[in-house]
């Protein structure tokens, strides 16, 4: 699906087709292209239409890349991921956004919904001066809208995180591993995407391309400076979630051990009671117990409760149990 908006005669419209006469050498006009779920005919339309370079628009037609930043001759080609909350509110997905910044143009290609591009598309056609700025100048809208919108879903995952400390160490909870595994997917996933999404808008706040001036320079820092705090949170998150993972292997360790020395105590004072209840019910003579025969089998608890409370006290004594 395509969407276009064109300032030209000092307003801003949407129109259904891109003219190929805005985007000859003088041309005055700055659109703003924007298609969702390409298909051949936007295939076509940037390559023959925008002259992109056939190896960017591979790249921009594939569902998923990394974040990175290129230069094509006089065109900037940027992917830059931007966050989806899932239904179910308890993590996140991420999608390629892929910017392609001319003279007088900026297209962006996705293959999903963006809340960013809709937003921002609301907003410029409400407001025309956004559009002085250039295609530059809209691009930057577009990467700090889609940088914000990372902020609410650290805070999850900072909570969800918080929830797991509390019942990890709390024996009646549930096992919690599926919920610390899933979590750490998450986490992992944040970092693996806003690693070299810093890195590629710290090019662009370094003014490293012709096309960013100084004042377009100075926002793409402020910019570069969420995404060091965001990269910051999600390595500090990853380190968390790791060592909960850690200590809560190390609690259930901890407990079956504690199981196991029960057992083994259990175990141990048994095997001299079997032996004393196996030589009773023996067809030989015993020594005489005071009391006579009757009193044979009192005598023998009384042997067998002795020597289970020695045998603790035993244990006790060298801090077995």
């Amino acid at each position: 699906m395509l969407t276009v908006l064109v300032q030209r005669h000092g307003i801003v419209e949407q129109v259904d087709a891109v003219d190929p006469a805005w985007l000859t050498p003088g041309a005055t006009e700055v659109l703003w292209a924007d298609i969702e779920a390409p298909g051949e005919v936007d295939r076509r339309l940037l390559l023959d239409v925008f002259r992109i370079h056939e190896l960017a628009v591979e790249d921009a037609l594939s569902e998923i890349h990394f974040p990175k930043i290129e230069t094509y001759d006089a065109l900037l080609y940027l992917i830059l991921h931007g966050i989806v909350p899932c239904d179910d509110h308890t993590g996140f997905e991420t999608q390629d956004v892929d910017f392609f910044v001319g003279r007088n143009f900026l297209v962006t290609v996705h293959n999903e919904p963006s809340r960013s591009i809709e937003s921002e598309r609301t907003v410029c056609l409400r407001h025309k001066e956004l559009f002085l700025d250039g295609p530059i100048g809209l691009c930057h809208r577009l990467v700090d809208r889609i940088v914000d919108h990372y902020s609410p879903e650290v805070d999850k995952l900072e909570d969800r995180l918080e929830a797991m400390e509390l019942i990890v160490f709390d024996p009646t909870a549930p096992s919690p591993l599926k919920e610390l595994l899933a979590l750490k997917r998450d986490v992992a996933s944040l970092r693996r995407v806003a690693l070299p999404e810093r890195d590629a808008v710290g090019r662009l706040a370094r003014r490293e391309f012709p096309q960013i001036s100084e004042a377009i320079g100075y926002r793409f820092r402020d910019v570069f400076d969420h995404l060091v705090r965001l990269t910051d949170e999600a390595v500090f998150l990853q380190d968390r979630v790791t060592g909960l993972l850690d200590a809560y292997l190390s609690n259930q360790s901890n407990r079956l051990n504690q199981v196991m020395k029960v057992l083994t105590v259990i175990a141990t004072i048994f095997m001299p009671l079997t032996v004393l209840t196996s030589m009773y019910g023996m067809n030989v003579p015993l020594p005489n117990f005071p009391g006579g025969p009757a009193a044979q089998f009192w005598w023998l608890c009384g042997l067998m409760l002795g020597t289970s409370a020695a045998m603790l006290g035993v244990f006790r004594r060298m801090r077995w149990i």
